[in-house]
């Protein structure tokens, strides 16, 4: 094969050699001049401020048709079904297809398989739409092209067979992740919570007030009480006024 020679292989050229570099291997998967590959048995999705206690949360098994959720803002693993080979002559592309981007999923992993890989795919995806991604297992959801190189490599995997997520990757991102709809409805509820308290300190204050305009009238009342006796009591007492005495007769 020359140079000239690389390029993306044909819906065709895919129904011709992928028989024994995919298992298992469905030709009606074939998209054009891509291959459709499946939702498989394990997920991982990042803990959010509703997940009691977060560092609890770790790889998860799915049954054939088992749903998930990710919820908006988390991060989340997702294994494919297929076991993926690429030969030493080929190089892979991966992605999601764009129905599912258009929800809000967005591929944060490599976009490349090596030459000489064997094993299943983990894609780490990241929601970044308003509100919570549906998917399950066996949902074909992923994208894989191949493309010829301009010769055989000898600088290729070791052809390790990489089954299942890698806890590693699971250690990276444990715990919490504080995602934006996490953070707002957080500060909403610390809003809510100021303006109950302010209410109730208004409250209080008006109970204050009117405790005190109370207190206030009535010290007002009992000093002028005792104005009026002290100054009632310091009045000279009034002076008793004697008839005068009529003249005696003759």
């Amino acid at each position: 094969m020359t140079k000239t020679d690389a390029m993306f292989w044909s819906g065709e050229t895919l129904r011709e050699r992928l028989a024994p570099l995919i298992e298992p291997f469905a030709p009606e998967r074939v998209d054009c001049a891509a291959y459709t590959l499946a939702v498989g048995p394990e997920v991982y999705v990042s803990p959010n401020d509703q997940t009691t206690p977060p560092t609890t949360v770790t790889v998860r098994n799915l049954a054939p048709g088992d749903a998930f959720t990710i919820p908006p803002g988390q991060f989340a693993f997702l294994l494919t079904e297929e076991i993926v080979a690429v030969p030493a002559d080929a190089l892979a592309f991966i992605s999601i297809r764009a129905k599912t981007k258009f929800r809000g999923l967005v591929n944060v992993s490599g976009f490349h398989v090596d030459p000489g890989y064997r094993g299943q795919l983990t894609f780490a995806v990241f929601n970044a739409g308003p509100v919570p991604i549906h998917l399950k297992r066996g949902q074909p959801i992923f994208l894989i092209w191949y493309a010829s190189l301009d010769r055989e490599t000898a600088v290729k995997k070791d052809g390790t067979i990489h089954m299942g997520i890698d806890p590693e990757l699971i250690t990276g991102i444990a715990g919490e992740l504080q995602s934006f709809a996490g953070l707002s409805k957080k500060v909403k509820d610390v809003d809510k919570a100021l303006g109950d308290r302010i209410h109730a300190l208004e409250k209080e204050q008006t109970y204050y007030r009117v405790i005190g305009a109370v207190a206030l009238a009535l010290m007002i009342a009992l000093t002028v009480n005792w104005l009026k006796d002290a100054f009632t009591s310091r009045l000279p007492a009034p002076q008793a006024v004697i008839a005068p005495q009529p003249a005696p007769g003759p």
